[in-house]
Protein backbone atom coordinates (compact mmCIF):
# COMPACT_ATOMS: atom_id res chain seq x y z
CA UNK A 1 0.00 0.00 0.00
CA UNK A 2 2.72 2.76 0.80
CA UNK A 3 4.76 1.51 -2.49
CA UNK A 4 1.27 2.65 -4.12
CA UNK A 5 1.35 5.26 -2.49
CA UNK A 6 4.47 6.39 -3.72
CA UNK A 7 3.99 5.73 -7.33
CA UNK A 8 0.44 8.39 -6.84
CA UNK A 9 2.42 11.23 -5.26
CA UNK A 10 5.31 10.68 -7.55
CA UNK A 11 2.78 10.76 -11.03
CA UNK A 12 1.24 13.83 -9.77
CA UNK A 13 3.70 15.22 -7.90
CA UNK A 14 5.65 18.09 -8.59
CA UNK A 15 8.65 17.09 -9.98
CA UNK A 16 6.67 15.19 -12.48
CA UNK A 17 4.89 18.33 -13.50
CA UNK A 18 8.21 20.07 -13.90
CA UNK A 19 9.39 17.03 -16.19
CA UNK A 20 6.06 16.74 -18.30
CA UNK A 21 6.49 20.31 -18.78
CA UNK A 22 9.92 20.42 -20.11
CA UNK A 23 8.83 17.68 -22.00
CA UNK A 24 6.20 19.83 -23.68
CA UNK A 25 8.56 22.51 -24.51
CA UNK A 26 10.93 20.50 -26.38
CA UNK A 27 7.44 18.81 -28.67
CA UNK A 28 6.34 22.10 -28.97
CA UNK A 29 9.52 23.35 -30.67
CA UNK A 30 9.86 20.11 -32.74
CA UNK A 31 6.43 19.89 -33.11
CA UNK A 32 6.39 24.01 -34.25
CA UNK A 33 9.07 23.58 -36.94
CA UNK A 34 7.67 20.42 -38.46
CA UNK A 35 3.80 21.46 -38.50
CA UNK A 36 4.30 25.43 -38.97
CA UNK A 37 7.43 25.25 -41.11
CA UNK A 38 8.02 28.69 -42.13
CA UNK A 39 5.24 30.55 -39.63
CA UNK A 40 7.21 28.99 -36.79
CA UNK A 41 9.01 32.53 -36.77
CA UNK A 42 5.61 34.09 -35.88
CA UNK A 43 5.13 32.08 -32.80
CA UNK A 44 9.04 32.39 -31.73
CA UNK A 45 8.35 36.33 -31.94
CA UNK A 46 5.09 36.22 -30.03
CA UNK A 47 6.31 33.80 -27.51
CA UNK A 48 9.38 36.33 -27.03
CA UNK A 49 6.93 39.26 -26.77
CA UNK A 50 4.87 37.51 -24.06
CA UNK A 51 7.92 36.23 -22.25
CA UNK A 52 9.50 39.70 -22.25
CA UNK A 53 5.61 41.33 -20.47
CA UNK A 54 6.12 38.18 -17.91
CA UNK A 55 9.31 39.25 -17.01
CA UNK A 56 9.00 42.71 -16.56
CA UNK A 57 6.15 42.12 -14.49
CA UNK A 58 8.95 39.79 -12.50
CA UNK A 59 11.20 42.41 -12.05
CA UNK A 60 8.87 45.29 -10.63
CA UNK A 61 6.94 42.45 -8.73
CA UNK A 62 7.02 42.17 -4.83
CA UNK A 63 8.69 39.64 -4.34
CA UNK A 64 12.11 37.89 -3.15
CA UNK A 65 14.79 38.16 -5.12
CA UNK A 66 15.97 34.43 -4.90
CA UNK A 67 11.97 33.87 -6.44
CA UNK A 68 12.66 36.57 -9.38
CA UNK A 69 16.07 34.82 -10.45
CA UNK A 70 14.76 31.34 -10.43
CA UNK A 71 11.94 32.60 -13.11
CA UNK A 72 14.13 34.98 -14.98
CA UNK A 73 16.47 31.86 -15.45
CA UNK A 74 13.82 29.40 -16.36
CA UNK A 75 11.77 31.71 -18.92
CA UNK A 76 15.18 32.43 -20.56
CA UNK A 77 16.26 28.86 -20.79
CA UNK A 78 13.22 27.70 -21.61
CA UNK A 79 10.19 30.03 -23.09
CA UNK A 80 7.50 28.20 -23.72
CA UNK A 81 7.69 25.89 -20.75
CA UNK A 82 8.90 28.93 -18.13
CA UNK A 83 5.50 30.96 -19.56
CA UNK A 84 3.01 28.00 -18.92
CA UNK A 85 4.17 27.24 -15.96
CA UNK A 86 4.07 30.33 -14.36
CA UNK A 87 1.06 31.01 -15.48
CA UNK A 88 -0.18 27.94 -14.01
CA UNK A 89 1.15 28.69 -10.76
CA UNK A 90 0.23 32.12 -10.14
CA UNK A 91 -2.84 32.57 -11.92
CA UNK A 92 -5.40 30.35 -9.52
CA UNK A 93 -8.49 32.47 -8.97
CA UNK A 94 -9.08 30.03 -5.45
CA UNK A 95 -6.26 31.68 -4.04
CA UNK A 96 -7.14 35.34 -4.39
CA UNK A 97 -10.46 34.13 -2.58
CA UNK A 98 -8.37 32.43 -0.04
CA UNK A 99 -6.21 35.09 0.87
CA UNK A 100 -9.62 37.55 0.90
CA UNK A 101 -11.59 35.47 2.79
CA UNK A 102 -8.48 35.32 5.61
CA UNK A 103 -7.92 39.21 5.82
CA UNK A 104 -11.97 39.39 6.55
CA UNK A 105 -11.57 37.20 9.31
CA UNK A 106 -8.27 39.03 10.89
CA UNK A 107 -10.58 41.81 10.79
CA UNK A 108 -13.81 39.98 12.73
CA UNK A 109 -11.17 38.20 15.39
CA UNK A 110 -9.31 42.05 15.79
CA UNK A 111 -11.26 42.46 18.99
CA UNK A 112 -10.22 39.22 20.28
CA UNK A 113 -6.67 39.53 19.37
CA UNK A 114 -6.57 42.91 20.79
CA UNK A 115 -2.80 43.59 21.99
CA UNK A 116 -3.47 44.02 26.22
CA UNK A 117 -1.57 47.11 26.71
CA UNK A 118 -0.62 46.61 30.15
CA UNK A 119 1.53 42.77 29.07
CA UNK A 120 3.71 45.38 25.92
CA UNK A 121 4.12 48.24 28.48
CA UNK A 122 5.71 45.37 31.11
CA UNK A 123 7.74 44.42 28.08
CA UNK A 124 9.03 47.40 27.20
CA UNK A 125 10.36 48.25 30.42
CA UNK A 126 11.48 44.77 30.77
CA UNK A 127 13.34 44.39 27.60
CA UNK A 128 12.76 47.06 24.63
CA UNK A 129 13.92 45.11 22.00
CA UNK A 130 11.68 42.17 22.49
CA UNK A 131 8.49 44.33 22.56
CA UNK A 132 9.65 45.76 19.12
CA UNK A 133 9.34 42.14 17.84
CA UNK A 134 5.86 41.98 20.14
CA UNK A 135 4.82 44.84 18.06
CA UNK A 136 6.36 43.68 14.45
CA UNK A 137 4.26 40.59 15.37
CA UNK A 138 1.41 42.50 16.32
CA UNK A 139 1.08 44.92 13.70
CA UNK A 140 2.11 43.20 10.69
CA UNK A 141 0.76 39.05 11.88
CA UNK A 142 -2.54 40.28 13.78
CA UNK A 143 -1.61 37.99 16.94
CA UNK A 144 -0.57 39.82 20.28
CA UNK A 145 1.81 38.64 23.07
CA UNK A 146 0.63 36.92 26.46
CA UNK A 147 1.53 36.40 30.32
CA UNK A 148 -0.78 33.96 31.49
CA UNK A 149 0.12 31.38 29.48
CA UNK A 150 2.15 27.85 30.81
CA UNK A 151 4.41 26.05 28.09
CA UNK A 152 5.44 22.26 28.22
CA UNK A 153 7.97 21.34 25.86
CA UNK A 154 8.11 17.85 23.95
CA UNK A 155 11.52 16.60 22.62
CA UNK A 156 9.71 13.83 20.66
CA UNK A 157 6.65 12.60 18.75
CA UNK A 158 6.64 10.02 21.89
CA UNK A 159 6.20 12.35 24.11
CA UNK A 160 4.07 14.85 22.78
CA UNK A 161 1.34 11.99 21.86
CA UNK A 162 1.22 10.42 25.40
CA UNK A 163 0.13 13.49 26.32
CA UNK A 164 -2.15 14.64 23.58
CA UNK A 165 -4.13 11.38 24.48
CA UNK A 166 -4.35 12.55 27.84
CA UNK A 167 -5.98 16.07 26.89
CA UNK A 168 -7.94 14.43 24.41
CA UNK A 169 -9.68 12.12 26.78
CA UNK A 170 -10.01 15.26 29.11
CA UNK A 171 -12.45 17.28 26.26
CA UNK A 172 -15.91 18.82 27.56
CA UNK A 173 -16.33 21.53 24.96
CA UNK A 174 -14.95 20.85 21.95
CA UNK A 175 -11.83 20.09 20.11
CA UNK A 176 -10.24 21.99 17.24
CA UNK A 177 -7.52 19.59 14.79
CA UNK A 178 -5.53 20.78 11.96
CA UNK A 179 -2.68 19.01 10.48
CA UNK A 180 -0.82 18.90 7.00
CA UNK A 181 0.15 14.83 7.22
CA UNK A 182 -3.33 12.70 8.67
CA UNK A 183 -2.28 9.09 7.99
CA UNK A 184 -4.19 5.75 8.97
CA UNK A 185 -1.85 3.85 11.97
CA UNK A 186 -1.52 3.70 15.45
CA UNK A 187 -1.26 7.41 16.23
CA UNK A 188 -4.22 8.52 14.28
CA UNK A 189 -6.44 5.28 15.01
CA UNK A 190 -5.91 6.17 18.46
CA UNK A 191 -6.84 9.54 18.26
CA UNK A 192 -10.05 8.83 15.89
CA UNK A 193 -11.67 6.64 18.61
CA UNK A 194 -11.44 8.74 21.62
CA UNK A 195 -12.58 11.51 19.05
CA UNK A 196 -15.59 9.27 18.40
CA UNK A 197 -16.09 9.00 21.91
CA UNK A 198 -15.87 12.45 22.68
CA UNK A 199 -19.10 13.38 19.91
CA UNK A 200 -20.85 10.61 21.79
CA UNK A 201 -20.50 12.31 25.00
CA UNK A 202 -21.84 15.76 23.18
CA UNK A 203 -18.44 17.27 22.40
CA UNK A 204 -17.78 19.27 19.41
CA UNK A 205 -14.81 18.42 17.01
CA UNK A 206 -13.66 19.76 13.87
CA UNK A 207 -11.01 18.72 11.87
CA UNK A 208 -9.32 19.53 8.92
CA UNK A 209 -6.46 18.75 7.11
CA UNK A 210 -4.38 19.45 4.03
CA UNK A 211 -5.32 18.48 0.11
CA UNK A 212 -1.78 16.74 0.02
CA UNK A 213 -3.63 14.11 2.10
CA UNK A 214 -6.14 13.59 -0.73
CA UNK A 215 -3.36 12.02 -3.19
CA UNK A 216 -2.01 8.82 -1.43
CA UNK A 217 -2.82 8.82 2.34
CA UNK A 218 -6.68 9.08 3.26
CA UNK A 219 -9.49 8.33 -0.09
CA UNK A 220 -11.45 11.36 -1.33
CA UNK A 221 -14.67 10.43 0.65
CA UNK A 222 -12.63 10.56 3.97
CA UNK A 223 -14.88 13.49 4.87
CA UNK A 224 -18.04 12.10 4.52
CA UNK A 225 -16.87 9.07 6.70
CA UNK A 226 -15.69 11.48 9.18
CA UNK A 227 -19.60 13.16 9.22
CA UNK A 228 -20.91 9.67 9.51
CA UNK A 229 -19.05 9.61 13.11
CA UNK A 230 -20.32 12.93 14.07
CA UNK A 231 -16.82 14.70 13.24
CA UNK A 232 -17.36 18.08 10.93
CA UNK A 233 -14.42 17.37 8.72
CA UNK A 234 -12.63 19.69 5.79
CA UNK A 235 -9.76 19.43 3.22
CA UNK A 236 -8.28 22.51 2.77
CA UNK A 237 -7.50 22.81 -1.20
CA UNK A 238 -8.19 19.39 -2.39
CA UNK A 239 -5.93 18.18 -5.04
CA UNK A 240 -6.84 17.15 -8.60
CA UNK A 241 -3.85 15.78 -10.43
CA UNK A 242 -3.08 17.84 -13.37
CA UNK A 243 -5.60 20.57 -12.99
CA UNK A 244 -4.03 21.88 -9.40
CA UNK A 245 -0.58 23.23 -8.35
CA UNK A 246 -0.52 21.43 -4.72
CA UNK A 247 2.98 22.18 -4.47
CA UNK A 248 1.81 25.96 -3.57
CA UNK A 249 0.26 27.87 -0.55
CA UNK A 250 -0.31 24.40 1.74
CA UNK A 251 -1.90 24.67 5.06
CA UNK A 252 1.37 23.50 7.14
CA UNK A 253 0.44 24.09 10.25
CA UNK A 254 -0.18 21.45 13.21
CA UNK A 255 -2.63 22.78 15.55
CA UNK A 256 -4.87 21.27 17.94
CA UNK A 257 -7.10 22.93 20.82
CA UNK A 258 -9.13 21.77 23.01
CA UNK A 259 -11.96 23.75 25.18
CA UNK A 260 -9.90 27.04 24.66
CA UNK A 261 -8.07 26.04 27.37
CA UNK A 262 -5.22 24.05 26.10
CA UNK A 263 -3.38 24.07 22.74
CA UNK A 264 -0.34 21.74 20.85
CA UNK A 265 1.78 23.04 18.13
CA UNK A 266 5.38 21.57 16.62
CA UNK A 267 6.64 19.84 14.01
CA UNK A 268 4.48 16.35 14.78
CA UNK A 269 1.45 15.62 12.35
CA UNK A 270 -0.83 12.44 13.02
CA UNK A 271 1.03 9.58 11.20
CA UNK A 272 3.39 6.70 12.45
CA UNK A 273 6.54 7.84 11.74
CA UNK A 274 6.50 10.76 13.76
CA UNK A 275 5.76 8.84 17.33
CA UNK A 276 8.34 6.07 15.41
CA UNK A 277 5.81 3.51 15.21
CA UNK A 278 7.45 2.41 11.99
CA UNK A 279 10.40 3.61 10.83
CA UNK A 280 10.96 5.30 7.33
CA UNK A 281 14.41 7.07 7.79
CA UNK A 282 16.09 6.19 11.43
CA UNK A 283 14.89 7.22 13.96
CA UNK A 284 12.39 10.58 13.86
CA UNK A 285 13.33 13.46 16.03
CA UNK A 286 10.83 15.86 16.32
CA UNK A 287 9.72 18.54 18.65
CA UNK A 288 6.31 20.23 20.08
CA UNK A 289 4.76 22.58 22.44
CA UNK A 290 1.72 22.42 24.72
CA UNK A 291 -0.12 25.81 25.70
CA UNK A 292 -2.48 26.74 28.82
CA UNK A 293 -3.81 29.67 29.44
CA UNK A 294 -4.47 33.09 27.42
CA UNK A 295 -2.16 32.55 24.38
CA UNK A 296 -4.67 29.38 23.47
CA UNK A 297 -6.37 32.20 21.93
CA UNK A 298 -4.49 33.01 19.42
CA UNK A 299 -4.86 29.11 18.57
CA UNK A 300 -8.32 28.95 18.06
CA UNK A 301 -8.81 32.25 16.12
CA UNK A 302 -6.24 30.94 13.92
CA UNK A 303 -8.36 27.40 13.18
CA UNK A 304 -11.31 29.26 12.56
CA UNK A 305 -9.65 31.27 10.23
CA UNK A 306 -8.99 28.45 8.10
CA UNK A 307 -12.10 26.29 8.80
CA UNK A 308 -14.47 29.34 7.36
CA UNK A 309 -12.80 29.80 4.39
CA UNK A 310 -15.43 28.19 2.40
CA UNK A 311 -18.21 29.13 4.62
CA UNK A 312 -21.12 31.26 3.71
CA UNK A 313 -21.67 32.41 7.50
CA UNK A 314 -18.73 32.83 9.90
CA UNK A 315 -18.33 30.71 13.32
CA UNK A 316 -19.52 32.41 16.06
CA UNK A 317 -16.01 33.45 17.81
CA UNK A 318 -17.39 33.91 21.59
CA UNK A 319 -18.48 30.60 22.19
CA UNK A 320 -15.00 29.20 21.78
CA UNK A 321 -13.18 31.78 23.94
CA UNK A 322 -12.13 31.23 27.46
CA UNK A 323 -11.15 33.33 30.25
CA UNK A 324 -10.47 31.36 33.06
CA UNK A 325 -7.66 29.04 33.18
CA UNK A 326 -6.34 27.09 35.98
CA UNK A 327 -2.73 26.56 36.08
CA UNK A 328 -0.45 23.63 36.97
CA UNK A 329 2.14 23.20 38.42
CA UNK A 330 3.98 20.60 36.12
CA UNK A 331 3.97 23.20 33.66
CA UNK A 332 6.58 25.78 32.84
CA UNK A 333 5.51 29.76 33.17
CA UNK A 334 6.74 33.28 33.30
CA UNK A 335 7.91 35.39 30.73
CA UNK A 336 5.65 36.31 27.51
CA UNK A 337 4.49 33.51 25.03
CA UNK A 338 3.33 34.56 21.46
CA UNK A 339 1.64 32.48 19.37
CA UNK A 340 1.25 33.61 15.64
CA UNK A 341 0.64 32.56 11.95
CA UNK A 342 1.72 32.84 9.12
CA UNK A 343 0.04 33.40 5.99
CA UNK A 344 1.23 33.85 1.96
CA UNK A 345 -1.15 35.93 0.99
CA UNK A 346 -0.52 39.16 3.67
CA UNK A 347 2.82 39.98 1.47
CA UNK A 348 4.34 40.02 5.26
CA UNK A 349 7.11 37.06 5.63
CA UNK A 350 6.49 37.36 9.61
CA UNK A 351 8.08 33.46 10.13
CA UNK A 352 11.20 34.71 8.27
CA UNK A 353 11.27 38.43 9.80
CA UNK A 354 10.88 36.08 13.98
CA UNK A 355 13.79 34.23 12.78
CA UNK A 356 15.72 37.00 11.60
CA UNK A 357 15.05 39.02 14.35
CA UNK A 358 16.44 35.98 16.76
CA UNK A 359 19.65 36.06 14.92
CA UNK A 360 20.15 40.08 14.39
CA UNK A 361 19.71 40.03 18.83
CA UNK A 362 21.46 37.18 19.74
CA UNK A 363 24.48 37.69 22.11
CA UNK A 364 25.67 34.70 23.23
CA UNK A 365 24.26 32.37 20.74
CA UNK A 366 21.73 30.82 18.37
CA UNK A 367 20.66 27.16 18.30
CA UNK A 368 18.35 25.63 15.33
CA UNK A 369 17.09 22.40 14.84
CA UNK A 370 15.43 22.02 11.01
CA UNK A 371 14.87 19.31 8.45
CA UNK A 372 15.73 21.21 5.46
CA UNK A 373 18.15 24.47 4.86
CA UNK A 374 17.34 26.20 1.85
CA UNK A 375 18.00 29.67 2.06
CA UNK A 376 17.70 32.80 0.46
CA UNK A 377 20.71 35.57 0.55
CA UNK A 378 18.56 37.53 3.67
CA UNK A 379 18.82 34.43 5.68
CA UNK A 380 22.73 33.85 4.49
CA UNK A 381 23.30 37.18 5.57
CA UNK A 382 21.52 36.89 9.29
CA UNK A 383 23.40 33.75 9.76
CA UNK A 384 26.68 35.04 8.71
CA UNK A 385 26.53 38.15 10.16
CA UNK A 386 25.54 36.48 13.95
CA UNK A 387 28.91 34.50 13.44
CA UNK A 388 30.82 37.61 12.38
CA UNK A 389 29.18 39.62 16.00
CA UNK A 390 30.73 37.00 18.26
CA UNK A 391 27.48 34.61 17.99
CA UNK A 392 27.72 31.20 18.21
CA UNK A 393 25.22 30.19 15.57
CA UNK A 394 24.98 25.89 15.29
CA UNK A 395 22.24 24.47 13.04
CA UNK A 396 21.59 20.82 13.54
CA UNK A 397 20.53 18.71 10.35
CA UNK A 398 19.66 15.11 9.50
CA UNK A 399 21.72 12.80 8.38
CA UNK A 400 19.12 10.36 6.69
CA UNK A 401 16.84 12.81 4.52
CA UNK A 402 13.07 12.19 3.98
CA UNK A 403 13.74 13.88 0.51
CA UNK A 404 16.94 13.32 -1.50
CA UNK A 405 16.83 16.35 -3.21
CA UNK A 406 16.09 18.77 -0.98
CA UNK A 407 19.09 17.03 0.75
CA UNK A 408 21.33 17.94 -1.89
CA UNK A 409 20.23 21.42 -2.41
CA UNK A 410 20.69 21.55 1.49
CA UNK A 411 24.62 20.37 1.04
CA UNK A 412 25.36 23.44 -1.48
CA UNK A 413 25.11 25.60 1.80
CA UNK A 414 27.27 23.82 4.27
CA UNK A 415 30.52 25.18 2.74
CA UNK A 416 29.81 28.93 2.63
CA UNK A 417 28.54 28.63 6.01
CA UNK A 418 31.26 26.60 7.70
CA UNK A 419 33.75 28.99 6.01
CA UNK A 420 31.70 31.90 7.51
CA UNK A 421 31.89 29.98 11.03
CA UNK A 422 28.64 28.50 11.53
CA UNK A 423 28.82 25.27 12.84
CA UNK A 424 27.03 22.54 11.14
CA UNK A 425 26.09 19.07 12.24
CA UNK A 426 24.02 16.23 11.25
CA UNK A 427 21.83 13.97 13.19
CA UNK A 428 23.41 10.46 13.21
CA UNK A 429 20.74 8.18 14.07
CA UNK A 430 18.07 9.42 11.24
CA UNK A 431 15.84 12.25 10.76
CA UNK A 432 15.60 15.50 11.95
CA UNK A 433 11.97 17.33 11.55
CA UNK A 434 11.50 19.48 14.40
CA UNK A 435 11.78 23.49 13.87
CA UNK A 436 13.37 25.18 16.75
CA UNK A 437 15.30 28.11 17.34
CA UNK A 438 16.71 29.09 20.81
CA UNK A 439 18.56 31.97 21.99
CA UNK A 440 21.13 33.02 24.87
CA UNK A 441 18.62 31.09 27.37
CA UNK A 442 16.05 33.92 27.17
CA UNK A 443 14.04 33.40 23.60
CA UNK A 444 12.97 30.15 21.73
CA UNK A 445 10.56 29.46 18.67
CA UNK A 446 9.03 26.09 18.42
CA UNK A 447 6.28 25.65 15.26
CA UNK A 448 5.98 24.35 11.86
CA UNK A 449 8.37 26.54 10.02
CA UNK A 450 11.09 25.07 7.69
CA UNK A 451 14.28 26.91 6.90
CA UNK A 452 12.98 26.73 3.24
CA UNK A 453 11.54 29.02 0.47
CA UNK A 454 8.18 26.89 0.96
CA UNK A 455 7.59 27.04 5.14
CA UNK A 456 9.36 31.03 4.32
CA UNK A 457 6.89 32.37 1.46
CA UNK A 458 4.74 29.78 0.54
CA UNK A 459 2.97 27.88 3.01
CA UNK A 460 0.36 28.54 5.38
CA UNK A 461 2.48 28.11 9.37
CA UNK A 462 2.36 28.48 12.78
CA UNK A 463 4.75 29.15 16.09
CA UNK A 464 5.39 30.31 19.13
CA UNK A 465 7.90 32.71 20.24
CA UNK A 466 8.68 32.40 24.04
CA UNK A 467 10.37 35.05 25.80
CA UNK A 468 12.06 34.68 29.17
CA UNK A 469 9.25 31.29 29.80
CA UNK A 470 10.92 28.57 31.64
CA UNK A 471 10.27 26.51 29.40
CA UNK A 472 13.62 27.37 27.17
CA UNK A 473 16.08 26.08 29.37
CA UNK A 474 14.31 22.78 28.73
CA UNK A 475 13.86 23.16 24.82
CA UNK A 476 18.22 24.08 25.21
CA UNK A 477 18.75 21.30 27.14
CA UNK A 478 17.01 18.84 24.75
CA UNK A 479 19.14 20.87 21.65
CA UNK A 480 22.63 20.20 23.84
CA UNK A 481 20.97 16.66 24.64
CA UNK A 482 20.76 16.05 20.50
CA UNK A 483 24.12 17.64 19.68
CA UNK A 484 25.70 14.86 21.70
CA UNK A 485 24.16 12.25 18.66
CA UNK A 486 25.66 14.17 15.87
CA UNK A 487 28.36 14.55 13.99
CA UNK A 488 30.39 17.66 12.65
CA UNK A 489 30.54 18.65 9.10
CA UNK A 490 34.10 20.26 8.17
CA UNK A 491 35.25 21.46 5.61
CA UNK A 492 37.19 18.43 4.50
CA UNK A 493 33.53 16.70 4.48
CA UNK A 494 32.35 19.30 1.86
CA UNK A 495 35.44 18.73 -0.53
CA UNK A 496 35.51 15.23 -0.43
CA UNK A 497 31.33 15.19 -1.11
CA UNK A 498 30.31 12.98 -3.94
CA UNK A 499 31.22 15.16 -6.97
CA UNK A 500 27.88 13.88 -9.18
CA UNK A 501 25.99 14.82 -5.54
CA UNK A 502 27.71 18.14 -5.68
CA UNK A 503 26.79 19.10 -9.21
CA UNK A 504 22.98 17.41 -8.80
CA UNK A 505 22.50 20.16 -6.07
CA UNK A 506 24.33 23.15 -7.82
CA UNK A 507 21.49 22.70 -10.64
CA UNK A 508 18.82 21.83 -8.48
CA UNK A 509 19.99 25.14 -7.19
CA UNK A 510 19.23 26.97 -9.97
CA UNK A 511 15.31 26.22 -8.95
CA UNK A 512 15.68 26.28 -5.40
CA UNK A 513 12.54 28.86 -4.75
CA UNK A 514 10.54 26.07 -7.10
CA UNK A 515 11.01 23.25 -5.37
Amino acid sequence: MRKIRGLWKLLFGRTTILILMLLVQVVALVGGFVLLDKYVFIFNYLLGFISLIILLYILNARQNSSFKITWIILILFAPFFGVIFYLFTRVQPGTRFIGIRIEAALEEQAPYLAQDPYVLEALEEEAPEAAGLARYIHDSGKYPTYRNTQIRYFSSGEEKFEEMVCQLREAKEFVFLEYFIVDKGVMWDTVLEILEQKVKEGVEVRFMYDGTCSLSLLPPNYPRKMKALGIQCKVFAPITPFLSTHQNNRDHRKVLVIDGHTAFTGGVNLADEYINEIERFGHWKDTAVMLRGEAVRSFTLMFLQMWDIRETMPTPIEPYMRYDFQMETRLWGGGYVTPYGDSPYDNENVGERVYMDVLYSAKKYVHIMTPYLILDEEMITALTYAVKRGVEVIIIMPHIPDKIYAYLLARTYYGQLIDEGVRIYEYTPGFVHAKVFTSDDEKAVVGTINLDFRSLYLHFEDAVYLFRNQAIKVIEKDFQRTLEKCQKITKEDCRNYNVFKKLAGRILRLIAPLM
